[in-house]
């Protein structure tokens, strides 16, 4: 399959869409048929595609940037530290995996965990991200760390200065809109442990604290000045 071919037959599965909900019918064809893919580099080195988890019918969609090597192994993306890290992160604002739907900029692991190469995340993005988004349709979307950061909102600007600020976002071709958030990724909070205030556990405890008020039906805001966690932390991940 052509990724113009792809890319036409997840436009049509969204427009024959008569309802508010996913159509998983259409998504499930969709999954199998990335699974099969070899399309680029990456395919021959790794051991499956990893194509998603979670909720089709999810208000909000996490997209980080592609499988590391337990998820690999296991076939469904954020299973291993930094997945777990995630759930936790979730968890501490009373959301589980069967309240959002993962997914990865690329679906094959990069060797040794690098980061996707242009020509990697061009090819996985038109054949599969760009399809499963016209389906999906969240409200919500949360990127972690700067692939798919950087891929969904067209810049070169990196995590740090992004994070924490809501997005518009409107789909390739003006399908649908949503609000999006970027944010750091789990492995980025493994590797700095401090939950000192402005510290990167701290801010995407605020992070996640501001998702949680716009799912409960606050209007969205900038962020710009760091919000200091209630006495102790009692719910920090």
């Amino acid at each position: 399959m052509t990724a113009q071919d792809s890319a036409a037959q997840g436009q049509q599965d969204a427009e024959e869409r008569t309802t508010a909900e996913v159509d998983t019918g259409a998504l499930a064809a969709l999954a199998e048929r990335n699974r099969d893919c070899t399309a680029c580099k990456l395919r021959p080195g790794c051991t499956q595609v990893v194509v998603s988890d979670g909720n089709p019918q999810a208000r909000v969609l996490i997209v980080g940037e592609g499988p590391g090597a337990d998820e690999d192994r296991i076939g469904r993306p954020f299973v291993g530290r930094g997945g777990q890290l995630l759930d936790r992160i979730l968890e501490s604002v009373q959301l589980g995996r069967d309240d959002v739907y993962v997914t990865n900029i690329v679906k094959c692991r990069p060797p040794a965990n690098r980061n996707p190469e242009a020509d990697e995340t061009e090819t996985c993005t038109v054949l599969w991200l760009e399809p499963q988004l016209a389906l999906l349709r969240p409200e919500i979307i949360l990127t972690l760390g700067n692939t798919p950061t950087q891929y969904l909102l067209a810049t070169k600007q990196g995590i740090t200065k992004l994070r924490g600020v809501w997005h518009p976002y409107r789909q390739q071709g003006g399908v649908w809109e949503a609000l999006l958030m970027p944010m750091f990724h789990p492995a980025y909070l493994l590797r700095n442990e401090s939950r000192a205030v402005g510290g990167p556990k701290s801010l995407t405890w605020r992070d996640i604290r501001e998702v949680q008020r716009v799912l409960g039906g606050g209007v969205p805001e900038g962020m710009s000045d760091p919000l200091r966690p209630p006495e102790g932390q009692g719910t920090l991940f």
